[in-house]
């Protein structure tokens, strides 16, 4: 299988600061002045170093988002290590093999390009190979935006809070020691 990967060249933009934080609890709302969250639309993430929330959308990528749930589900993604991170650019993940090039024993999934929707600081899109339909279970988190990826790979989330742990990911292709996801749960099946 083709290493999942990215252009070589990083667009180094500024860094923004996301929304406000995200309060997870038995309301299940974001902070003051933000809409409610969809549960079932809302991945969550615990690395070593705290919660990272992703807000899913099944409106730019209706596949994408259902691959991702299904495969949080499984618990297919407990363990996996973040296997490529570049400083500027962003954390990539989801190979169990943590070579970058393994997936899931699911079938690829066609492209979802989004015309509307930027790769900015915290957008979460599908990692794939040469191809445009071969995005099956890596995916990865921007560090900052980087907009030479717009309409390239398929937007299928957005951090919604933790984006500071995010930030904390041990760098390296592969790094030394790589930090791991511990559970990648669907935020409507967590106690």
């Amino acid at each position: 299988m083709l290493r999942r990967s990215f252009l070589a060249a990083a667009a180094l933009a500024p860094t923004f600061a996301l929304a406000p934080t995200f309060a997870f609890g038995p309301t299940f709302a974001f902070a003051q002045g933000q809409p409610k969250a969809d549960p079932e639309n809302t991945l969550v993430i615990e690395l070593k170093s705290g919660r990272v929330v992703i807000a899913l959308r099944p409106d730019l990528a209706p596949k994408h988002v259902e691959r991702i749930k299904m495969l949080a589900r499984k618990g297919f993604y407990d363990g996996i290590v973040f296997h490529r991170v570049l400083d500027g650019f962003m954390a990539q993940t989801g190979d169990p093999t943590g070579t970058g090039m393994g997936g899931s024993d699911l079938g690829n999934l066609p492209a979802e390009f989004s015309r509307t929707e930027r790769y900015v600081r915290g957008t979460v899109g599908m990692a794939r190979t040469q191809d445009p339909n071969s995005a099956n279970s890596q995916f990865f988190i921007n560090f900052n935006d980087n907009h030479f990826l717009n309409r390239q790979y398929t937007v299928y989330g957005r951090v919604i809070s933790g984006m500071e742990h995010v930030d904390k990911i041990t760098r390296g292709e592969p790094p030394a020691s790589p930090d791991r996801m511990i559970t990648v749960r669907v935020a409507a099946d967590v106690a």
